[in-house]
């Protein structure tokens, strides 16, 4: 665990180590999500990220339009969250 001190202006630095671990780059976007006894930060994909994110969940395919596109939408869902 690593702990950081809140500055006088509410302000808190990531150090390096976690910056890096999840690939944070200077103002990369990051969601705050409070709790109800803590704070959980995520980074935010960015849109480069997602490139090709449909190309591999169309190939070979052999369903209907309907089926792949609830697939594919499903699949982007979890991987724009993390998951």
């Amino acid at each position: 665990m690593i702990t950081v001190t809140i500055s006088d202006k509410g302000q808190i630095t990531l150090p390096a180590a976690i910056r890096r671990k999840l690939g944070l780059d200077p103002h990369h976007k990051v969601e705050l999500v409070a709790g109800e006894n803590e704070i959980t930060l995520r980074p935010v994909k960015k849109l480069s990220e997602l490139y090709g994110v449909f190309q591999k969940h169309a190939l070979n395919v052999t369903e209907d339009w309907e089926t792949v596109r609830t697939k594919t939408e499903g699949a982007i869902t979890r991987e724009v969250a993390g998951g």
